[in-house]
């Protein structure tokens, strides 16, 4: 490709884009989420720290939530998370490298009404989990 041509869709692009969010308005666009990333948890078992696993979320929001809403809230919902991690471990039985999926979208849920307010958090889905130990660590 020529060089005229990308310095021609450089500046075309930018404003196709904003176009595009302003025929949005402020309506969130059906299926909005946010991206949480890199939330450490703790693996506790038998009094002590076994293993951490860091754990990607996506936040599908409904209501009038959007995620430039939801973005400043962010840190609030980590620190609720982390906190219900110390104070409930989410462990799988004989497992110290996946967390219980289930039981961690329940706690954040939970959280989230007072943090965002009722119906701002749909769902939590667990997207990726990643042990910092992978191998030996089987309960017994």
């Amino acid at each position: 490709m020529r060089r005229r041509d990308l310095i021609a869709a450089s500046v075309v692009l930018p404003s196709l884009a904003a176009a595009t969010i302003a025929d949005a308005g402020d309506t969130p666009a059906p299926g909005a989420s946010l991206a949480i990333a890199g939330v450490g948890l703790p693996i506790i078992a038998g009094g002590r720290i076994r293993n951490y696993v860091f754990v990607s979320l996506r936040l599908h929001l409904g209501g009038s939530a959007t995620p430039e809403s939801m973005r400043p809230k962010e840190a609030y919902l980590r620190d609720a998370l982390v906190r219900a991690g110390h104070r409930t471990p989410f462990v799988v039985a004989d497992d110290w490298t996946r967390i219980d999926a289930a039981a961690l979208s329940a706690s954040l849920m939970r959280a989230a009404v007072p943090i965002a307010g009722r119906g701002a958090v749909t769902r939590v889905e667990v997207v990726s989990q990643a042990p910092r130990r992978r191998t030996g660590l089987r309960g017994g």
